[in-house]
């Protein structure tokens, strides 16, 4: 499977991490332009394909006809070659490890934008985690990505049947994607605005229930101490206590300011040596410091949103506290794949990414 208009990216660049697989096969989608990667993931301990990058590259394929070269996991190397229609749109998927729901979806969000076919498609995941580290929980993406997607004209929907944690997984999410009509709306994200109301969410596994220690009251008690002397901001935090094959905690802080941004601490999981109160300080702070700096996109957030400001004809604007290594990344290999002209420039603590 060769073509000499195919593009060949080294999965070295930038953070070398799986981020360039998952942008790389969602931008070959979205542009129409077979890829040959090379050195996956070579910068990891475990260099190669893991088991949730194959899956997120074998359901684009299914989901689009797209061709896929043999690989596996541990594969160094593929070939992708695209196609733009939509020929199931009622997906299954399995995911025997705890690999992340969200990392999963983050590909086939991005192609829906260029496919051809308008019609909603269905992913019914079962397996996997709807919380991991460095990755997108799904109260997040529900809470903050999703919102703004939404914003613009592309509309995902997703429900969560059962929560999954490190290290057995065993989540059941369906999530809806419906690829947009019409042009998409820019996003121009540039002041804060002023914010009243800071939300939150605690999920605790039933396993913890045995603890005596109320691990939800004292990560609440937690946060509303850091915010004494801060009036302005009201608390709504709520808990769910969740069945789950294995024991776990996320907390995810998030809030809408009146100019329509939404920020968020990102999601903050229980460890062993990490306390209730520690963890409610660290989700407070992380808020806090976007609000006290005026910046309207959390550093989670803006990786996220730089594929479909690409893709949208008109200018956008974002503003960010700083250029995380998946973002940089993220504008790296936007230049493989168009010529949209994009600036960076930093005023005092922040940066804007303005797409002209």
């Amino acid at each position: 499977m060769s073509n000499k208009n195919e593009i060949e990216i080294d999965g070295a660049i930038g953070e070398g991490g799986g981020a360039i697989l998952r942008l790389s096969a969602a931008y070959s989608i979205l542009y129409n332009t077979p890829i040959r990667i090379k050195n996956i993931r070579a910068n990891r301990p475990k260099p190669g394909l893991r088991m949730q990058h194959l899956l997120g590259l074998r359901l684009l394929a299914e989901l689009t006809g797209s061709r896929l070269s043999k690989c596996d996991v541990g594969s160094t190397e593929l070939l992708f070659h695209p196609e733009t229609k939509v020929i199931k749109k009622d997906i299954k998927i399995d995911i025997p490890t705890a690999a992340s729901i969200g990392l999963l979806l983050q590909p086939i969000q991005i192609a829906s934008l260029g496919l051809k076919s308008h019609e909603k498609i269905i992913l019914k995941v079962k397996g996997g985690a709807t919380f991991g580290k460095w990755a997108p929980s799904i109260n997040y993406l529900e809470n903050v990505t999703y919102r703004l997607f939404k914003k613009s004209g592309l509309n995902i929907e997703i429900n969560t049947l059962k929560q999954g944690f490190y290290p057995k997984g065993g989540a059941q999410i369906q999530c809806s994607i419906t690829p947009p009509e019409r042009n998409l709306d820019s996003l121009n994200l540039t002041t804060l605005g002023e914010i009243e109301l800071i939300y939150g969410e605690i999920i605790i596994t039933n396993q913890l229930k045995q603890n005596k220690s109320n691990i939800p009251q004292r990560i609440k008690s937690s946060i509303r101490s850091s915010l004494k002397g801060k009036n302005e901001y009201d608390l709504v935090l709520t808990e769910k206590w969740v069945d789950s094959l294995s024991p776990g905690v996320g907390l995810c802080l998030w809030a809408k300011s009146y100019n329509d941004a939404y920020i968020s601490s990102g999601t903050i999981l229980g460890e062993r040596k990490l306390s209730s109160e520690r963890l409610g300080k660290m989700a407070i702070r992380s808020i806090l410091e976007y609000i006290d700096n005026d910046v309207p996109v959390d550093n989670y957030l803006s990786d996220q949103l730089i594929p479909l400001i690409t893709y949208i004809e008109k200018p956008s604007t974002i503003k960010v506290l700083e250029l995380t290594n998946h973002t940089k990344t993220n504008l790296e290999l936007i230049k493989r794949f168009t010529k949209r002209a994009y600036k960076i420039r930093k005023e005092e603590n922040a940066f804007f990414i303005e797409f002209y």
